[in-house]
Formats: C-alpha cells, structure tokens, sequence
C-alpha cells in the first residue's frame, strides 16, 4: 500500500525527475506528465527496478494545451482513483533581454510558466474540491522575489506569478486544501545545464531536490531551498536596493 499518489508535470529530466525517485522511494506512486514519452518510459522502468511495488502511470502532456491539461490530470484522477498532491513543475528557461528581437522567446516561457502554471492549477482545483483534500505544489524561483534583468527578466516575472496564485488559494482557504511554494536556488537540471558548473551557491540535483522534498513532505507554505544559503538571500534580496541584489544573483 503507498502512501498516497503524486502528479508530477515535467517529469522528464531535472527536478521533475529526481523529485519523482525520491518521491518513489519514500513510497509514493506516481502520475508523470512530460512531452517527451521515451524519457517517462526510461524512468518508469528505473523507478519499477528500484521497487516493483510502486506504481507508476505515464502521460504525454504539453502543459501549454488547455484542453490536454485537463484531459490528463482527470484521466490520472479517475486511473488512480485519487490525487493526493499536484506538483506544478513544468517549465522553460528561455528569454532575452526586452527589445533585442526575441519576443518568441519570451512569450514561449510566459506561456509555459504562466498560463501553463494556471492550467494546471485549475486542473487540480478541480480535482481537490470534488474530492474534498489536495496538496498542490507550485515550483517557482528565487528569481521570482525581485525583478531580474536581461534573459532572466520574464522568467522571474512568470515565477512571481506561480506564487501569487498560489497564496490567492492559501487566502481563500480552501477546505481540506494545502498550498506550497517552492523557491529552488541554483540547482543543477537541464534547464541550467549551459550554465559554467562553478557557479556561486550551485547543488547537485539530488541534494537539491532532497530538500525540496523534504519541504514538500512537510506542506511548508514556502520554502526557500536549500535553505542554506538561500533562506538569508532570500532575506536579503526582498529588502535590499536593486543595485545590490543585481550582484548577488
């Protein structure tokens, strides 16, 4: 008997990945979502190794398709019977800086972090009500507490916005509804893979994932992670000048 069930969006690679091992071993079975199947069949397959006990259904999914987010996440709902938490991972890290040519580039993250984010959120919601309890998850950025500048400027505002639905939820105070947002410092994933490996602060994806679940398990209404050394940034960042926060980013 598992602990209950996980749907995790952009499960693919990265953090949706390694969140869905720890969560596996912890004892979890897993809804996965991501567009790319033959990753989800891989991992399914490591997952199942590791435990043949655990449960594992896979689900092509482009989050950016309305009608397929809700498609998707009432199939896993009614294949399992139940949805016990909905983690909100999936996610681009395109972007320029504004004016230089690139709209494309940032309507594609605004699209997929953003109304993707919203998608799911409403998929789940839908989901939690009828059933009466939910945990959802939303992954959002340390770059979501200040503006950010150049390639980073409409991720950070597409994070800034996951939270905020998330605490309009915590402020409706849903019935038997628990609401987390999660704030990932640097932690190495696909989506950063270009970025030079010495980077200020930058963890291992399973050390940073360890801690995102671990917060997760707890149903901490945000957490700041790895909390060392991103807890006092995160302090820092939300008070000091832009000038200054500039450097520590």
């Amino acid at each position: 008997m598992g602990k209950g069930t996980i749907l995790i969006t952009g499960a693919s690679a990265g953090l949706g990945a390694e969140m869905a091992r720890q969560f596996a071993a912890l004892g979890y079975d897993l809804g996965l979502c991501a567009r790319r199947t033959e990753r989800l069949e891989a991992l399914r397959e490591e997952i199942v190794a590791a435990d043949p006990g655990r449960r594992v259904e896979l689900r092509a999914l482009d989050v950016t398709d309305d009608a397929a987010v809700f498609r998707v996440f009432k199939d896993l709902a009614a294949t399992f019977g139940t949805v016990d938490r909905v983690i909100v991972n999936a996610g681009l890290g395109k972007g320029a800086a504004l004016g230089r040519g690139r709209y494309d580039a940032n309507r594609q993250t605004a699209m997929t972090n953003f109304l993707g984010a919203l998608a799911q959120s409403e998929a789940a919601m839908e989901i939690f009500r009828d059933q009466g309890h939910g945990h959802l998850v939303m992954i959002s950025s340390m770059s979501a507490l200040r503006g950010m500048r150049k390639a980073m400027t409409v991720y950070a505002a597409t994070k800034a916005g996951v939270a905020a639905i998330a605490e309009g939820l915590r402020a409706e105070r849903v019935p038997g509804l628990d609401v987390s947002v999660i704030y990932p410092g640097y932690i190495r994933s696909e989506m950063n893979e270009h970025v030079e490996q010495r980077t200020r602060f930058m963890v291992d994806t399973e050390t940073g994932v360890r801690s995102m679940v671990a917060a997760i398990e707890r149903r901490k209404v945000k957490a700041y992670v790895p909390a060392w050394p991103w807890v006092p940034i995160g302090f820092a960042m939300r008070r000091l000048p832009l000038s200054v926060v500039r450097r520590l980013t």
